[in-house]
């Protein structure tokens, strides 16, 4: 018994260390060159505006963002946020998506992803990447309304960004995680096919360490990373997507940030549709709600909405 219960406390503290590095350095596709060459000449044959994009954080770290603005645009922009292990290209098909149909966009990086520096902190430093971005993006060209769109860790961040950032008229979030402690709660259930209640017992220690070594070695808390306590209060109108097959992200984690701030957001649950797949299994219902929400809330005073 003895032996059992030094294995599982060494596992808990070695586990813990390695899932506290691992979700501050993610593994993430740079953005090659022939990718920007080739967005950049689908950019010029549509008489696209195309512009790479750097920005320095707060804390030094360098940004980078591809922005499109189309030749008849329509006043409004949209800003794209990416999931994690992914890049903006990840999110750039719905970015040429939003340009066709008039929209101004901006494709980030987000930290420790594609050519963006820095450590993946899910929210703890984006929040403030975010603002500054929106900030970019007024400078370049004053526009009607600002949106927000975030797919799975891109749609959490853009959540987390609303108490500090009334600017967005309205946002977009497909996939998103209700907080950094839920989710990890499920991915260390999952691989014995168990629900996230395994994760809440026999791996919370693991969690627990990981979560505290990262906040002592690098001075980032991930446990405050949960986006169902920043939509408490808001009045930006939020519009909630989750795929019912979806395995990455349970759900029942939309119901969780719905039930938070009822009166500002709306979930559409879509049958079928696995991880931030509902564009790809409902095109035509995708195109009609997303575009509705963005084009029914206008902007007004501390981000609250009118039809």
């Amino acid at each position: 018994m003895a032996a059992l219960a030094a294995a599982y406390v060494t596992a808990t503290v070695v586990g813990g260390i390695g899932l506290g590095w691992y979700s501050l350095h993610p593994k993430s596709p740079p953005i090659r060159a022939y990718e920007e060459r080739n967005a950049a000449a689908y950019a010029r044959e549509r008489s696209i505006e195309f512009q790479d994009v750097e920005l320095t954080a707060a804390d030094g770290t360098v940004l980078r963002a591809w922005y499109m603005r189309p030749p008849q645009a329509n006043g409004d922009s949209v800003i794209l946020l990416h999931g994690v292990v992914d890049n903006r290209l990840g999110v750039y098909p719905i970015g040429k998506w939003l340009v066709e149909r008039g929209y101004t966009v901006l494709m980030p990086d987000a930290r420790h992803h594609g050519s963006s520096g820095g450590l993946t902190t899910y929210g703890v430093r984006e929040v403030d990447d975010i603002r500054r971005w929106v900030d970019w993006m007024e400078k370049k060209e004053p526009t009607r309304c600002v949106y927000g769109l975030g797919e799975s860790m891109g749609g959490m961040e853009l959540l987390e960004a609303l108490p500090r950032e009334p600017r967005f008229c309205a946002v977009v979030a497909e996939s998103a995680s209700a907080s950094f402690r839920e989710e990890a709660y499920y991915r260390f259930a999952r691989p014995f096919g168990a629900g996230p209640w395994l994760g809440r017992t026999f791996f919370r220690p693991t969690l627990e360490v990981g979560i505290l070594y990262v906040r002592l070695r690098y001075g980032v808390d991930l446990g405050t990373v949960a986006p169902e306590e920043s939509v408490v209060g808001v009045k930006t109108p939020i519009l909630l997507i989750h795929g019912l097959e979806d395995r990455n992200v349970l759900p029942y984690q939309s119901d969780w940030i719905q039930a938070r701030n009822p009166a500002a957001i709306t979930v559409w649950k879509v049958p079928g549709a696995a991880h931030c797949g509902a564009s790809k299994v409902a095109p035509a219902e995708f195109e009609r709600r997303v575009l509705g929400w963005l084009g029914g809330h206008g902007a007004v005073a501390g981000g609250t909405s009118v039809p």
